[in-house]
């Protein structure tokens, strides 16, 4: 009798730049289920993938920026489409993690939700954040939003795919590019969620998805100098201080987001707002 067949685990590449190679220092580490089974192989990510990473979202930026808001919300809302098609996907995915079916189920449905809600936000934050300034000269005075750049996310660890699309969906909303550290413990769906938004029309480049360690990439996210903000959402006060010192090299902007439940919370504009700038115009009143 033939010994019992050992299934041959998927080995995931990281999505740099629209494309899906392998991590450039060849290390990998198992993922292992609740029972100690190994369900895949997950791309242990280097400086050198998180260089590469920079360039690519660096070059795609402007053209993202310069697309149309409705042309962005189009684009968010395909990515809800192709999700949906690949529900049962997740759901699998997440239940592998160790989710229940019915918490599998809800994440991956609010996950939808949650791209839908910053689709339709894409042509409306301008209208809410933007002003006109009363000014004492004969001058107009706008203050409009424009994406601060590249902004490097570490995700949330506890949530797989609702806390990245959460911190994803409104840095590319309002037209920024951005690389994503994938959830240390639960990175699967994260790098199924890379090619969701490969079929989906975003361009390459404007989301990059990296795994692998955060003690060792935590440091490279927040200390480059091509990075113009960073989101972190996991760590005490040491983590804190420590991303505040490191990106304070290039006064890049740092967003806290730790405490979040992204079932409930991060659902609102001020996500979008999170990662942009303020440029004020003057502009002489008949001219």
């Amino acid at each position: 009798m033939s010994a019992k067949r050992i299934a041959v685990a998927k080995t995931y590449k990281i999505y740099i730049g629209g494309k899906f190679p392998r991590t450039e220092s060849g290390r990998y580490f198992s993922l292992g289920d609740s029972n100690g089974n190994v369900i895949a192989n997950m791309c242990r990510g280097s400086r050198k993938d998180f260089r590469n990473s920079v360039v690519a979202a660096r070059s795609a930026q402007p053209g993202w920026a310069k697309a149309s808001a409705y042309l962005r919300g189009q684009i968010l809302y395909r990515i809800a489409e192709m999700l949906e098609g690949r529900r049962d996907q997740f759901v699998a995915e997440l239940m592998q993690q160790g989710s229940t079916l019915r918490a599998a189920e809800k994440e991956v449905d609010v996950s939808i939700d949650r791209l839908i809600y910053f689709a339709g936000w894409t042509d409306k934050y301008q209208q809410v954040f933007s002003s006109v300034n009363p000014v004492n000269s004969s001058h107009f005075n706008f203050s409009v939003l424009e994406p601060t750049g590249v902004v490097s996310i570490l995700a949330p660890d506890s949530s797989s795919l609702l806390g990245l699309i959460s911190n994803v969906a409104p840095a590319i909303a309002g037209g920024n590019s951005c690389v994503v550290l994938a959830s240390e413990s639960k990175p699967l769906c994260a790098v199924s969620f890379a090619e969701v938004l490969h079929a989906s029309d975003v361009p390459g480049g404007v989301v990059n998805i990296l795994t692998g360690f955060r003690s060792e990439l935590t440091e490279f996210f927040a200390s480059h100098m091509d990075v113009n903000a960073v989101i972190y959402c996991d760590g005490g006060k040491a983590v804190a201080r420590n991303v505040q010192q490191l990106a304070a090299d290039n006064i890049k902007h740092v967003v806290e987001r730790t405490r979040v439940d992204w079932t409930n919370d991060a659902e609102n504009p001020y996500l979008i707002r999170d990662t942009q700038e303020v440029k004020t115009t003057w502009h002489p009143i008949g001219t």
